[in-house]
């Protein structure tokens, strides 16, 4: 079964419009991440220095960006479940990922030596990289979807966008935990790029399953 195939049989797989869809959005959001987590676990699993990592900043940073803007998507989503929803300056929040990544990037550029810019972007994985968090964030992806059709979203693409990011945000942090590229220029470039793609899928998915 393809993944657009997929995901469009769980997340279409919905009751009635809920009263309440933001608890639909929670119990997604948690299932979606032990989904996720579970897929984690089966394929790759955390590094082996994973201890010992734990305890240097740019690793941990992956976790900061990752869950940050997994975070500051479901805020938007809750708020763009219903058709009377504004989202005015609310949308902003999805900034605060971004922003954050691009701050360490100028300092990762300021730190790393000319020379070395390029090794960092490219770093060790970055094929598994773009391949294992589209496939983490599957679940959590169709799950989202799932939620979405419990509410009412005025705009489709948007509101399949949204589970995207979130989906993308939980993929990507689960898979920090076996990368062994911590440099926010490797994040920048190859995360920005996963997520883009499950965005994308969820763009696309929304366009055609979030339609009242």
């Amino acid at each position: 079964m393809k993944t657009d195939d997929l995901i469009a049989t769980l997340a279409t797989d919905a009751p009635q419009k809920d009263a309440n869809p933001a608890r639909a959005l929670g119990v997604a959001v948690a299932i979606g991440a032990l989904v996720a987590g579970t897929s984690f676990m089966l394929t790759l699993g955390p590094r082996p220095d994973f201890t010992s990592a734990m305890h240097t900043m740019r690793f941990d940073f992956k976790f900061v960006v990752t869950l940050v803007l997994a975070a500051s998507a479901v805020f938007v989503a809750s708020r763009a479940m219903r058709p009377e929803a504004r989202l005015g300056g609310i949308r902003f929040v999805l900034l605060t990922a971004p922003l954050l990544l691009a701050a360490a990037v100028i300092l990762e550029l300021i730190a790393v030596p000319r020379d070395l810019w390029m090794t960092k972007l490219i770093g060790q994985n970055m094929r598994f990289c773009t391949s294992f968090i589209p496939l983490f964030s599957i679940g959590p992806l169709a799950l989202m979807l799932w939620a979405f059709r419990r509410g009412a979203p005025e705009n489709p693409v948007r509101a399949g966008a949204l589970a995207g990011l979130v989906a993308g945000g939980l993929g990507a942090a689960f898979y920090a935990a076996h990368c062994v590229d911590d440099s926010p220029l490797f994040v920048a470039t190859w995360y920005s790029l996963a997520i883009a793609f499950v965005t994308g899928i969820g763009a696309l998915s929304g366009a055609k399953l979030l339609r009242w």
